[in-house]
């Protein structure tokens, strides 16, 4: 009690010391923040920073998406960028690369990209190959975007994954992310990019919570497209893969530790261009390489990783 009024005595001078002290001691965390959630700040930020930034597909509007991607949107930034359109990936696919070579910067979004099937005249012949055949004359800034690969209970015709098919493709750069950050900051590098861009995400990530640092809540942060990222340290061998296969890649590194067996996990980001570089180093330091994908097997992801391999000069160093 003595103490207690020993401090009240001191005054406001002894409280605000103390707030100084709790304010300057408490370091700024990490918040969790889901796929879903990491998406639409991406979206919305973009779309606040450019206005000829636009949204369209398929109940992206009033319903605020299929999965829920675009929430809120169509509410702050209205009928002309937030578009509702009618089941038709041929045409609006079409619409949305005619609106990239007149300046503008559309996001397309495939309800699944199973759908862009109906509209891949559109994604290669019109949009990857233009900038090319004109020789960098006439840009192409369109990003397709939407769930990619196996999802629950939705059949054959709707668990493909895309990857390898747009990854063949010259012209077209290929995203996969995988945690809240990667969402974030690769889908603001690929709206900015004067590229076209095919954005893979997984309806089975978009509502997990990851860790989100304090830098990639900013609405400057940026992940460059190209470039891979490891998420566990190890030795022994590397563990190549995208998407929601990383979770699993990881599941498997934290089993294999109890047996001695360190895993270095690569998560690979993009597709197209392949970080071949950072599989490269990884594998010379392990000597092991699995890939594992979602993908099905012939033709795929990991057979362009493994042929990389074998081409490159260090091949026969490391095995």
């Amino acid at each position: 009690m003595a103490s207690l009024r020993s401090f009240l005595r001191s005054g406001k001078n002894a409280v605000s010391a103390v707030l100084r002290r709790e304010f300057h001691g408490t370091p700024p965390a990490a918040v969790q923040v889901t796929v879903r959630d990491a998406l639409n700040q991406a979206l919305d930020e973009e779309l606040e920073r450019d206005e000829r930034v636009f949204l369209l597909g398929e109940e992206v509007a009033q319903y605020d998406g299929a999965y829920k991607v675009s929430r809120g949107l169509w509410k702050k930034y209205g009928d002309k960028r937030i578009i509702d359109t009618p089941i038709t990936e041929m045409g609006f696919a079409g619409i949305a690369v005619g609106a990239a070579m007149a300046g503008l910067r559309p996001i397309c979004e495939f309800m699944t990209f199973n759908f862009s099937m109906q509209a891949i005249d559109q994604v290669i012949n019109s949009a990857a190959k233009t900038y090319y055949m004109s020789a960098g004359l006439q840009p192409v800034p369109i990003v397709f975007r939407g769930p990619n690969g196996a999802s629950a209970g939705v059949a054959a015709q709707h668990s493909q994954c895309f990857a390898a098919w747009y990854g063949h493709c010259p012209g077209l750069k290929v995203v996969s992310p995988w945690s809240a950050e990667d969402a974030k900051g690769l889908l603001k590098s690929a709206i900015r990019d004067d590229n076209p861009v095919v954005f893979l995400e997984n309806e089975l990530m978009y509502g997990v919570p990851f860790e989100m640092s304090e830098e990639a809540q900013s609405k400057d942060f940026l992940l460059p497209i190209g470039k891979a990222k490891i998420e566990r340290q190890g030795n022994h061998v590397t563990l190549v893969s995208h998407s929601r296969m990383v979770s699993l890649c990881l599941d498997a590194a934290a089993v294999l530790a109890k047996e001695g067996i360190e895993c270095e996990v690569i998560n690979m980001r993009t597709i197209r261009p392949l970080d071949a570089e950072a599989i490269e180093t990884s594998v010379m330091k392990t000597n092991h390489l699995i890939t594992v994908e979602g993908g099905w097997p012939q033709f795929g992801v990991g057979a362009e990783i493994l042929a990389r391999i074998m081409e490159g000069k260090d091949f026969f160093i490391c095995f």
